[in-house]
């Protein structure tokens, strides 16, 4: 993975875990093989700056997502998006899935921090049952990207009520920026 925050002067403090489907990309554009694997889908748009312009700036970026390392590998490649990522947490290896709190436990120990850095940390996410329960269980700011209709906008309880919530990619730019310089 590329080490892009170590070559930067100045570290951002806060580190971005980001969903892939429905968030970087498009899920109504996948298309699968016969065992099930995506191998083809296209960025919402502004995804694809939203990431490059956050890893350009200095911040870590994570990938926790739902389903096959493969699929995500595939999209992420063909979009160029890959490489961004200082690591990427899937449910097939982690053998849990969101909200579970292994998958966001995963992520956190791939980049060497500790429950200490929750606080610094933000998941960003279309799903309010998995992205959103998932990190506010942790205390782990929670960021509900509302660009599609696939998923319920309404919270269910509590933990599904999300600390943010923007509604195309991009805005996560400002968003991210605000939060960091909170932290400073």
């Amino acid at each position: 993975m590329k080490q892009q925050a170590e070559s930067k002067a100045e570290e951002k403090k806060l580190i971005v875990f980001l969903d892939c489907g429905d968030t970087i990309i498009d899920e109504g554009t996948e298309i699968r093989d016969e065992q099930g694997i995506v191998i083809h889908g296209k960025v919402i748009p502004g995804a694809d700056i939203m990431v490059k312009t956050l890893a350009e700036r200095g911040y870590r970026l994570a990938l926790v997502a739902d389903g096959d390392a493969q699929s995500f590998k595939n999209l992420l490649t063909q979009n160029g998006l890959y490489d961004y990522f200082e690591t990427l947490t899937y449910s097939e290896p982690v053998k849990a899935s969101k909200p579970s709190p292994r998958m966001f436990k995963a992520a956190v120990g791939a980049m060497d921090l500790s429950e200490k850095d929750y606080s610094r940390i933000i998941m960003v996410g279309n799903n309010l049952s998995r992205d959103v329960r998932g990190a506010n269980q942790l205390g782990i700011t929670s960021v509900f990207l509302s660009w599609t209709q696939r998923y319920p906008k309404a919270p269910a309880d509590d933990l599904e009520i999300p600390n943010y919530t923007i509604n195309e990619p991009q805005a996560l730019i400002d968003l991210v920026e605000a939060l960091n310089l909170q932290l400073a």
